[in-house]
């Protein structure tokens, strides 16, 4: 019944942080291709969880953390050198050679258990294997904050969408941060889930034309929470007899919205 109730729990905070986290880096870029995996903080954090499940040095949530702390000021750097357009090439780029070490340290797991254990935890089953209870108290810390912070910097995030303002280097730096919080609370505890952080932000765009970024906190949240619970019931009673992991099953259940996105032939208002 525990075990039940954690998972739901974590389909609650995914469904609310990566979507929240993708809308902020729209806004934040004013680019409808922002997103928390696109400057690689996603695979920084699956970095750090396979490190950690791999050698043990440290919980999964903190090992995510570090890894993920580390990504996002390395985006930051680089924010004061190039343009948006350059920083998105950059952060696919950057993700991937994250990917590729954590690919490394993952093929030289020493023992099978442990490899098991990672890639059980890769399919983001929410079945938090590996996770302990300090995990979990860290985990609800990091989203309480990130999600404090989307909410005190929402009128912010709105003036600077509009280009009345400019956030500074620093007001970037601090959104960065707050924006790592989101994304560590959720794929530290449950791994890599795609389609929520950036295709239900665009969605949430086109479903509702107002630029207010707290009624996209809403409209997403919602719509990412709905998503991620019917692919959660889908694979625990629905799944053929087969292993059927999260990520992968909501890539295919979610195909209609991305039509949908893209047979509108427009982007999201500006």
């Amino acid at each position: 019944m525990m075990e039940m109730i954690l998972s739901l729990l974590y389909v609650l905070i995914s469904g609310i942080a990566l979507p929240v986290g993708g809308i902020q880096m729209q806004y934040l870029w004013r680019n409808q291709l922002g997103d928390v995996y696109s400057l690689g903080l996603g695979s920084a954090a699956c970095l750090g969880a396979a490190a950690a499940t791999m050698t043990g040095w440290c919980s999964l949530t903190i090992g995510s953390f570090v890894c993920t702390l580390i990504c996002t000021l390395v985006c930051f750097f680089v924010t004061l050198k190039v343009n948006t357009q350059q920083l998105i090439t950059f952060g696919i780029l950057f993700g991937t050679f994250i990917g590729s070490l954590g690919t490394i340290v993952v093929t030289n797991a020493p023992t099978g258990d442990l490899l098991k254990q990672y890639y059980l935890w890769g399919a983001a089953n929410f079945r938090l294997e590996g996770v302990t209870a300090g995990d979990i108290v860290f985990s609800l810390a990091l989203f309480a904050t990130g999600l404090v912070a989307a909410l005190t910097q929402a009128r912010t995030l709105n003036r600077h969408f509009r280009g009345e303002i400019e956030i500074s280097n620093l007001g970037k730096a601090l959104l960065l941060l707050a924006i790592m919080c989101l994304v560590t609370s959720a794929v530290s505890i449950c791994g890599p889930i795609g389609f929520i952080s950036l295709g239900v932000p665009n969605l949430s765009r086109l479903i509702c034309k107002n630029t207010d970024i707290r009624k996209h906190y809403l409209i997403s949240s919602a719509m990412g929470v709905g998503l991620l619970l019917f692919t959660y019931l889908v694979v625990q009673y629905v799944n053929f007899g087969i292993y059927l992991p999260i990520s992968a099953t909501m890539a295919i259940l979610a195909l209609p919205l991305m039509a949908l996105i893209f047979v509108k032939g427009r982007a999201p208002v500006e």
